[in-house]
């Protein structure tokens, strides 16, 4: 089996989380993806976010349609800041023999080397990196690149073939604060709860 991983705070899901990883899973070959929503991230301590309710809401209600997609409270469950390695822990002991890769854009390269435990990561699972903003990998970690064809279990950084969806959650929340429309950049069931719960309206502090 192989297995999409995808972590974020996902604030509000939108079409970039979704496209992009629809295109790739053929290439991939992902039996199924799933989408996990962090408590809070590591790198983003300094903001708030709206109700890991709401967040797993929207994604569960964007991915409603692809029957390989889903959702996992198991970064919310947890209740405190989300760490890749202590969920890669827990997939593993459910997948003991599956290829697991952790999906993340390639402007999460620069900060690669700083994420908890991440020679241990790498003992759980791979890095599948998605086009974003052009970023390369750094040569520390040129000796783990694979192509996705040829990567193992665990252990490799790949890179996928994608095309970019200039979308970004900060754009989208800016966007509701000013009452500006946000149809052409999250799915339609993601744009109905966001106007029926009334998020984003207020400013970030």
């Amino acid at each position: 089996m192989r297995i999409g991983i995808c972590g974020g705070t996902f604030d509000p899901f939108h079409r970039g989380h979704l496209e992009p990883i629809l295109k790739v899973r053929e290439e991939l070959e992902w039996d199924r993806v799933i989408y996990i929503p962090a408590h809070v991230q590591p790198f983003k301590q300094d903001r708030d976010f709206a109700s890991g309710y709401h967040r797993f809401t929207m994604i569960s209600l964007a991915i409603l349609d692809h029957d390989a997609l889903f959702a996992s409270e198991i970064e919310l469950e947890r209740g405190r800041v989300s760490y890749s390695v202590e969920t890669l822990q827990e997939l593993r002991a459910t997948w003991p023999h599956a290829t697991i890769d952790w999906i993340i854009g390639d402007d999460n390269l620069a900060k690669l080397s700083e994420w908890k435990s991440l020679d241990r990561i790498f003992e759980l699972a791979n890095f599948v990196v998605l086009t974003r903003g052009g970023q390369t990998l750094l040569p520390a970690h040129q000796p783990r690149l694979t192509t996705p064809r040829s990567r193992p279990t665990h252990g490799t950084i790949s890179m996928a073939r994608n095309e970019m969806v200039p979308v970004s959650s900060t754009e989208i929340r800016k966007r509701v604060r000013d009452g500006e429309p946000i149809e052409d950049l999250v799915p339609p069931p993601v744009s109905r709860y966001i106007q029926h719960n009334g998020l984003y309206r207020k400013d970030e502090s």
